[in-house]
């Protein structure tokens, strides 16, 4: 999102967005196209690799605002709109963070047939933690009215039937499969296998959080090699969009470590 749009209000911001897509889509031919994409985990840090990627002078980050949302939500708009939210043609790399990508059931399709070469920047973290990090997330954004415990009895019912509804309606915008998806985001393996099919290993790289905060110098290296971008000393590494909650009880966190340990030893060879 330009500094324009930052500093009007929600529907004038609308208004310039709209205006500055319709501008970029009259030179979309001459836009650049991501060479490589943050799909997710939600809640796993990916503003925070955004920023720090956006630092380095080798990239060219979306020109409008970070999470464009093609591949998942506006697919129907055409490759002329998505291409609209990138800078004109010059050296370096362009990318976006959508980080629904990884859960939607159709994205990594249209990934793969629209940018057949780009890589994929995958953040994990303590699925118990992102689960609890995304239910005050959702609450905050008024997305969820349900307390922590309660959002995850209804998350069967609520995510029943929605991704195969996804599939068969590709327009279909599922509120609950984006928003209510608690446990079923943190099984991080279930995606990564369903993604490695389409796009291939050699195109995903997995990070994960914990070590992405906890240590953030040798992570980023990691990433610039993977994107096969030159080393540059670090960008300043902050966390961003972080939420202040109360303790989780601890026989929750043991039933949902629980539930999480077989997908956990699965996610090791990622």
């Amino acid at each position: 999102m330009t500094a324009i749009t930052r500093s009007v209000a929600p529907p004038a911001r609308r208004a310039v967005h709209l205006l500055s897509v319709t501008a970029g889509r009259l030179t979309s031919p001459i836009r650049m196209l991501p060479g490589f994409l943050i799909g997710g985990a939600q809640r796993c840090g990916t503003t925070s690799l955004y920023r720090a990627l956006s630092q380095h002078p080798d990239v060219r980050k979306a020109v409008l605002h970070k999470g464009v949302h093609f591949f998942d939500m506006n697919y129907d708009k055409g490759m002329g709109w998505y291409r609209a939210h990138f800078p004109l043609r010059a050296s370096g790399l362009t990318f976006e963070s959508s980080p629904y990508y990884l859960f939607h059931p159709l994205a990594a399709d249209r990934i793969a047939r629209d940018l057949p070469d780009v890589r994929l920047l995958v953040l994990v973290r303590d699925p118990v933690e992102r689960a609890y990090s995304a239910h005050a997330h959702e609450l905050a954004r008024g997305f969820e009215t349900e307390p922590f415990e309660r959002a995850l009895e209804l998350e069967p019912l609520r995510l029943r039937g929605e991704a195969e509804r996804i599939v068969a309606d590709p327009g279909y915008l599922s509120y609950s499969h984006q928003h209510h998806a608690y446990l079923a985001r943190g099984r991080y393996v279930e995606q990564l296998d369903r993604i490695e099919a389409i796009i291939g290993a050699q195109r995903i790289h997995v990070i994960d959080s914990g070590d992405f905060f906890t240590d953030p110098e040798p992570v980023y290296h990691g990433v610039l090699e993977f994107l096969g971008l030159p080393d540059q000393d670090n960008p300043p590494f902050e966390r961003h969009n972080s939420r202040p909650r109360a303790p989780m009880p601890q026989s929750l966190r043991s039933r949902l470590s629980d539930h999480f340990a077989p997908f956990d030893e699965q996610l090791t060879r990622w």
